[in-house]
């Protein structure tokens, strides 16, 4: 009997494979014994001992194979072995003439030892079989059937140990396509879950097109009408009190309140459009304006903007992309805050062929190991639901295509910054650089401090 080892318990098709080869095993060696009986029959003293070996074998077997757990498969055989070659085969042999049965139990042993593929098994083997060899040279026994024997029991094991090396090599090769497997589904989900989002990003980017197309038409007749009535009250020479405060104060803050509200429609139009957009010169600090005026209602009432725009020469590009990158890194400051913080936005030149936008927040901050997986599609840290995971990762895409860097720097507690890096024209073969004349001027800091409540604007 042998101890099952790791994998084997009874139950599972393992373990009835491993149990079937045991009875087969048992089967064996009784055989072998029966043999090795009939070859001294007639000599019932020797008969009878041969045969309360065969019974004591069987049991220390046994007590072997329960006492070992099977973490310990190893030294269960080992001892099993030891025990059979070097007490009960020399026994057998001397009790039988070393009759031909006898020899059976060597490549048996052998062959079990075979599943332990490691040098103190081989060794230990040879040293074994060596010493029962040795014993029955000594005890008479003509060289040529333990020489045999010898030989064969060294080529099963050999065989065994092959075939099990094979079986893992297979093993391993089935594991590795596996996981090849598993890892191209996991692709595939990866690449239809993109599609379904890109559909729905492209669906509500639609949508947003179509209300701001909406609201723009109307919008158009109410301001072309406050105007109008503004321009004829102004005519009018004797108006009472109440009517002139209309003419000095409420209409022009109206018409400045519909500017206002045409302006966010038009900055909407031109973030949701989905049709390729072809490299134009454009202003960063307009596309900064443009952002804080689209993210005005999700970023400015809960958080305090600072803004320091420099004054920067004209960039070629695609500035309904780089609008949705100030976007998203505005989102991306504001949800970092767990209650009122400071959001700092500012543009500044590099040189003659750089621009730096800089964003940063007095948020929560971020761990390396988030740091690390920022710009990866759909990673998140936002509860289910309430996230995408795409948002930065359109960044990086956006940036990279102008030919630009994006770098974050955040430690948890202390707040995040994201310092983007973009040239004046996107290095790209046939794009010839265009020379653009210098317009000195100072940079402009302006401080909000809720501007909703208060009515500012950012200029």
């Amino acid at each position: 009997m042998r101890s099952p080892e790791k994998g084997q318990e009874p139950g599972t098709a393992a373990g009835r494979i491993r149990a079937r080869l045991d009875w087969l095993v048992l089967g064996l060696v009784v055989v072998a014994h029966v043999m090795a009986v009939v070859s001294i029959w007639g000599q019932w003293e020797r008969i009878g001992i041969i045969t309360a070996m065969f019974v004591g074998v069987a049991c220390i077997n046994f007590v072997i194979a329960r006492r070992f757990p099977a973490e310990r498969a190893k030294t269960a055989e080992a001892l099993r072995m030891t025990f059979n070659l070097l007490v009960s085969m020399p026994i057998y042999g001397h009790f039988t003439g070393w009759a031909l049965p006898v020899w059976i139990h060597l490549p048996l042993n052998s062959l079990w030892v075979g599943g332990f593929i490691d040098t103190p098994s081989r060794l230990r083997l040879l040293v074994l079989l060596s010493a029962v060899v040795g014993f029955a040279l000594f005890d008479g026994c003509p060289p040529v059937l333990p020489l045999t024997f010898f030989v064969l029991s060294v080529a099963l094991a050999g065989i065994a140990e092959a075939r099990i090396h094979l079986n893992q090599l297979t093993m391993k090769d089935l594991e590795e396509r596996n996981q090849e497997l598993a890892k191209a589904l996991a692709e595939l989900d990866l690449a239809h879950r993109r599609a379904r989002e890109q559909e729905r990003l492209s669906s509500l980017g639609m949508l947003a097109a179509g209300i701001a197309h909406e609201i723009n038409n109307p919008m158009s007749y109410v301001k072309s009408n406050i105007h109008t009535l503004h321009l004829e009250m102004k005519d009018q020479k004797e108006l009472p009190g109440p009517l002139r405060e209309y003419v000095t104060e409420v209409l022009p803050q109206t018409l400045d309140g519909i500017k206002r509200v045409c302006s966010i429609v038009a900055d909407l139009r031109r973030f949701a459009r989905g049709d390729p957009e072809a490299l134009i010169e454009y202003d960063l600090n307009e596309e900064v304006r443009a952002a804080l005026r689209i993210t005005r209602s999700r970023v400015l009432p809960e958080c305090d903007v600072v803004i320091e725009l420099g004054e920067l020469l004209p960039m070629l590009g695609h500035p309904r992309q780089i609008s949705q990158v100030v976007v998203n890194l505005l989102l991306n400051a504001a949800q970092a805050m767990k209650g009122r913080g400071t959001v700092y936005v500012s543009t500044r030149p590099d040189g003659e062929d750089d621009v730096v936008l800089t964003v940063r927040d007095t948020g929560v901050g971020m761990a390396p190991e988030v740091v690390a997986n920022l710009f990866q599609p759909f990673f998140t840290t936002r509860p289910a639901g309430e996230g995408t995971g795409l948002g930065l990762a359109v960044v990086h895409g956006i940036i990279t295509a102008h030919g630009g860097r994006i770098r974050v720097e955040s430690q948890p507690g202390e707040g995040s910054t994201f310092t983007v890096r973009l040239p004046r024209v996107p290095p790209m073969k046939f794009i010839a650089a265009q020379e653009v004349p210098e317009q000195p001027g100072a940079s402009t800091i302006q401080v909000f401090q809720g501007p909703l409540a208060r009515g500012q604007r950012e200029g």
